[in-house]
């Protein structure tokens, strides 16, 4: 193998468990480029995250359900690089909370186009350059225990996971012969700063009806991507695994059982 590094693309890597995913390749051996919307000063400690770890590190604002953003995003990892990536992770994610028959037209068509669109555009400009440049690549989709579940409140958001599923599944199909492996990392309960936010008590929570009685960390997210980006996991593609210490796997059993 080359001594020169690889390189990821991490898409909204600012804070919470797209960060998280950064600096852990980082510490692996991989240069990272990548996006985030207006979150500067999160992004600025990403990089110092990202450059202490050991790795290069380009953040360039975009967002990543607007084509001319994604290719003018593309187009300055090259410039910066002089190669293509070896490695997409979709990770960049909203949601909105809103029961069916309240939901906003424009909540829904923003969460789709983040989440599902962003997911296509970014993946389609990340292969074509590893096709063009003979990579034999990654791409690492990030789902979520919704891909399993429906939840209630999160219409658009579930939607836009189950398509993100059923994405990667196709991808993986058109790409394999390329040598570009596409798979599906869902996490589920995962303690982080929104999570924080939405639910004071998120943590105690969600371990209490986890098998594994513990709530998920984002390193626990960073540890299964990093499995599928390496060598070992080089027969594996069009997968979804679940990070979620088995919580969407257990049925609802009555008392008695």
């Amino acid at each position: 193998m080359s001594d020169e590094r690889r390189l990821a693309v991490v898409t909204g890597a600012s804070r919470g468990i797209g960060r998280e995913i950064a600096v852990a390749l980082a510490r692996s051996g991989w240069d990272i480029a990548f996006s985030s919307i207006n979150d500067a000063a999160s992004a600025g400690e990403t990089v110092a995250l990202i450059v202490a770890a050991g790795g290069k590190a380009l953040h360039i604002p975009c967002d990543v359900g607007m084509k001319p953003e994604v290719l003018a995003f593309y187009d300055a990892v090259m410039a910066t690089f002089g190669r293509a990536p070896d490695l997409l992770v979709n990770n960049a994610g909203i949601q909105t909370w809103a029961s069916l028959l309240e939901l906003a037209e424009e909540d829904w068509d923003r969460v789709i186009r983040t989440n599902l669109k962003g997911c296509f555009l970014n993946t389609q400009r990340a292969a074509q350059l590893m096709v063009e440049h003979g990579k034999r690549g990654s791409i690492i989709n990030l789902g979520s225990g919704c891909n399993k579940v429906p939840f209630r409140r999160l219409v658009d958001y579930t939607a836009s996971k189950g398509g993100v599923e059923q994405f990667t599944k196709v991808s993986a199909m058109e790409l394999g012969p390329y040598g570009i492996r596409v798979n599906c990392v869902a996490p589920g309960a995962i303690e982080h700063e929104r999570t924080k936010i939405e639910a004071p008590h998120y943590a105690e929570s969600w371990a209490k009806i986890t098998p594994l009685n513990r709530v998920g960390q984002p390193v626990d997210v960073a540890k299964v991507v990093l499995f599928l980006a390496g060598d070992q996991a080089d027969f594996i593609t069009g997968q979804t695994i679940y990070v979620d210490g088995g919580v969407f796997s257990m049925p609802r059993w009555p008392a008695e059982y």
